[in-house]
């Protein structure tokens, strides 16, 4: 897995200023989140790093994906009852699950949207983020559910 120069500067910039160093099996985690942006959990981050590092751990993965969020180089992403996922993409936006598959894909949140849902929080509240998610069948998946009936 071979970072882009741009992609390993911002890795090290990062961990320096967390105060941690670049290992090769940061940097190995790191590019798997950033070519494959399907947001793995780490188990899965875990099984692709083995194909090209295999002595590496899963406590390794862990604790890598721990400092990558601490950096603030990847966002954690929850859904009820799931394993966490990892989100390379740190624009504000949202997240869709498709209920048959497991899959995950961004949902881009315009600065309009981001604006409308600081707006309806009560009075005196303000977030600095928001995490958004969306549960449900793809189209595919529920035409697939239509023509099964």
């Amino acid at each position: 897995m071979k970072l882009l120069h741009s992609e390993k500067s911002r890795l090290r910039a990062a961990l320096r200023k967390e105060g941690s160093r670049i290992t090769k099996q940061r940097e190995l985690i790191f590019g798997i989140l950033m070519t494959d942006r399907n947001h793995p959990t780490a188990e899965e981050v875990y099984h692709r790093a083995k194909k090209e590092l295999s002595g590496i751990s899963l406590a390794t993965v862990y604790n890598g994906l721990e400092i990558l969020v601490a950096c603030g180089l990847i966002k954690q992403v929850h859904f009820e009852r799931a394993s966490t996922r990892y989100c390379p993409n740190l624009k504000e936006h949202a997240h869709f699950q498709c209920e048959q598959t497991g899959e995950v894909f961004d949902v881009p949140l315009g600065r309009d949207a981001f604006q409308y849902l600081q707006e309806i929080l009560p009075e005196g509240f303000s977030a600095n983020s928001i995490s958004l998610s969306y549960i449900g069948k793809s189209k595919a998946e529920s035409k697939g559910l239509q023509q099964n009936s």
